[in-house]
């Protein structure tokens, strides 16, 4: 039998005295990351018992909100390439590809981001 390989990877929040998140660390040494900087972080994971899905949305407080716009925009795009991915629906995938554009002109986001 094969032994089987693990790969970590690791978020630390630092709260502010209100549980605010002030600084957001993360840490993936397969992919060569290491206590890198980051000002937000969404996480979805799959319970497949509950047929849901669990999340954890965390930004700091000092996260501009063009940031954050960006952040969201790049984040549905990059969930579309995965839906594609996983699924070859084509179809819905051009769907979610035209929401975007429409979410970036709507939010008047440069064509380059």
């Amino acid at each position: 039998m094969a032994n089987k390989i693990h790969s970590k990877i690791e978020l630390i929040v630092e709260l502010d005295e209100n549980r605010v998140p002030e600084k957001l660390n993360w840490s993936a040494q397969d992919g060569g990351v290491v206590n890198e900087d980051a000002k937000a972080v969404m996480l979805s994971v799959w319970d497949s018992n509950a047929q849901e899905t669990l999340k954890i949305d965390l930004w700091t407080k000092d996260m501009p909100v063009d940031e954050m716009k960006l952040f969201f925009h790049q984040t549905l795009v990059t969930m579309s390439d995965t839906f594609m991915r996983a699924t070859q629906d084509e179809k819905m995938t051009a769907t979610m590809k035209d929401f975007c554009d429409y979410f970036a002109e709507k939010l008047e986001l440069k064509k380059d981001n």
